[in-house]
Parts: structure tokens; C-alpha cells; sequence
């Protein structure tokens, strides 16, 4: 992963509301799921990198939800942008169907749409020219690995998600789930855990988060509280670790059982905030995006398409990073 500063020369606008576009040169969107989300800052450093690779050719504006995100939100906001002409928009889809719409009208004006971070419906990709992202059930496989490492006679599990309708969500707790069973599901968010390889999930799991960090960290301390036994826990996001003061008060009383293996904890995403985490012992496991890729490549893609280049091979996968304590200072692609 990496960080970037970059001068005043940057051609980029963030902007929070609706204002007029420079028509001077294109203007190509990046659309969170939530702009208080920090593993879309990293999105947004790759956006700022492709601006300047590219001459400041073209404008990069960086919009979407607020706090905690929102799909009918990020809906308003796609639209918006369509009615402005923007010349590309890269969105990352809180709602795999809420944001079709958007996407129809989009493709109706032949407004490009990358998505990326996460996708549509397979049903639906005609809407967008391609993914550029994760491949997402690989994040659930993977922590699916590093469970099975803590835990290989299996357990009680909580899965923790975001929102109940994010394609890439449910991508990877199909993933946990299929790696934890040693069978393949149907369709995402797959089966429920019900003994399959030794793995239940606990009554009243998954949690879902909705994107809300400080609940997060409320709900692994509520859950903890009221069942002390758990084996293991496993978050499809960083969630509780975007508000490390939350997540460390909630964590501490049972690091002496993560650090005994008693409760395995494994969260997805491999920001610097969360390896810190992991080795003060609040997690025994990150499998990490590269968001910062997403950003660059979403934003070149829309360059070369506006250039009557092809577009990029959908779909075109970033990669991961899988991070234990025994790798933490060398597990992050440069």
C-alpha cells in the first residue's frame, strides 16, 4: 500500500455538494461508499497519483455519502452526477440494486461506470464497462485459512458485516463461509455454518454493522460479553479498527484469550491503523486490499476510454495481502 502527497499542480476537486465542473478537460468520479470510511482515503491517493501521471489532463473529483454511508445517498449522488456529464464515473456500490438505476442512466447518457471495491450483480454487469477491485471471495478464503491455523478443530463463530446488501460483502462471508465448511455454496452471502467441518456460527450472527465503526466495536464487546465461549470471530471489514480508541476498549478484556488462541480474531483490510492492531494483539490476522490500486487503475481505465483506448479487462483484480504477527512488517505490497 501507498501514500502519496502531491502538490498544488493536481487537478482535483472534493467536493461535498453540487457545484459546477471546469469544462476545460474531463472531469472522472470516485465514489465511496462513505467519505468518512479510511480505507477510500487510500482510493483516493491512487486517484490523486493517476491525475498527476497523467499530465493533470483530467480532473479527478472525489465524492459520496457522509458518515456511515448510505445507499439511496450514493444513489442521489451517481445521478447527479450523470445529470452534471461527467466524463467517467468510478463508484464503489453500497447497494448492489439500489444503484442499478444510477447505472442505467449512466450507461443511457454513455457515461463510462467503473465499479470498483465492489461490484453488481452478475446479472447486472452490462451496466458497468468492468470491475477493478478484490476478488472478494478470496478475502473470506482466506480468513477462512488463518481460522482453520487458530482453530483446526473448528468452533462457534460470529461473522461481522457491513451492510446487508453490499455485493462484496456478502462475496466474502460467502468465502469464510465455504473455506470454514470445505463446500462451495450456491451464491453469496453462502450457507450458514450449522457443523459443516466443525463450524457453527452463534445464535444472532452475523452482525451487521451498517458501516457504523463505533457500533462495531459495541457489538464484538456485547457479543464477547454475552458469550464468553466464542471460538472465533471474523469481520468482513475493518469496521471496529477504523476507531482504534473504540476498538481497543472493547478488545482489551480479551486479548489474554486471543493471545492463549482461545478466541481467534481475523478481521479483512491491512490499513496501517489495523497491523498496528494486530500487534498490540487485538487480532491474530488482516487479508488486505489494495484500495490504493483501485483508485489509480479506476481512473486510468476512464482515461483510456475517454481516449478511445480498450477498456480494461473486467474483471481486473488488485490483489491481496494476507498479514499474521509472524509477517507484520513485511506482508504489505510496496
Amino acid at each position: 500500500m501507498k501514500t502519496v502527497l502531491l502538490g498544488a499542480t493536481v487537478a482535483f476537486t472534493a467536493l461535498a455538494g453540487a457545484h459546477a465542473f471546469a469544462q476545460d478537460k474531463p472531469v472522472f468520479a470516485l465514489v465511496p461508499k462513505a467519505m468518512d470510511n479510511p480505507f477510500y482515503d487510500q482510493a483516493l491517493a491512487g486517484c490523486k497519483k493517476a491525475v498527476e501521471d497523467a499530465g493533470n489532463s483530467f480532473e479527478c473529483q472525489y465524492i459520496g455519502p457522509g458518515a456511515h454511508g448510505g445507499g439511496d445517498e450514493q444513489v442521489q449522488i451517481v445521478q447527479d452526477l450523470v445529470a452534471k456529464r461527467v466524463a467517467g464515473i468510478a463508484v464503489s456500490p453500497s447497494n448492489a440494486v439500489a444503484i442499478l438505476p444510477a447505472l442505467q442512466a449512466a450507461k443511457d447518457a454513455g457515461i463510462p461506470v467503473i465499479t470498483f471495491d465492489s461490484d453488481v450483480l452478475p446479472e447486472n454487469k452490462d451496466l458497468r464497462v468492468a470491475y477493478i477491485g478484490t476478488h472478494n471471495y478470496e478475502i473470506g478464503t482466506n480468513i477462512a485459512k488463518i481460522l482453520q491455523t487458530i482453530k483446526p478443530n473448528g468452533g462457534t463463530i460470529c461473522i461481522q458485516s457491513g451492510g446487508a446488501a453490499a455485493a462484496n460483502l456478502n462475496e466474502r462471508m460467502q468465502g469464510i463461509r465455504d473455506g470454514l465448511s470445505g463446500q462451495q455454496s450456491a451464491t453469496s452471502p453462502g450457507d450458514p455454518l450449522t457443523g459443516q467441518n466443525g463450524w457453527t456460527e452463534a445464535e444472532g450472527c452475523p452482525l451487521y454493522t451498517n458501516d457504523d465503526f463505533p457500533l462495531a466495536a459495541q457489538q464484538f464487546q456485547d457479543l464477547l460479553t454475552k458469550m464468553p465461549n466464542l471460538d472465533a470471530f471474523a469481520a468482513t471489514g475493518g469496521f471496529a479498527q477504523f476507531v482504534p480508541d473504540a476498538n481497543r476498549a472493547a478488545t482489551e478484556p480479551f486479548k489474554d484469550k486471543i493471545a492463549k488462541n482461545e478466541l481467534a480474531v481475523v478481521y479483512a483490510d491491512t490499513l496501517p491503523t489495523q497491523i498496528d492492531q494486530m500487534k498490540e494483539g487485538l487480532s491474530q490476522g488482516q487479508v488486505g486490499q489494495r484500495p490504493y490500486e483501485m483508485g489509480y487503475k479506476s481512473m486510468m481505465a476512464l482515461n483510456d476510454i475517454k481516449a478511445g483506448k480498450p477498456a480494461p479487462a473486467d474483471p481486473t483484480y488488485t490483489g491481496l495481502d494476507v498479514c499474521t504477527p509472524a509477517n507484520a512488517d513485511t506482508c504489505i505490497a510496496k
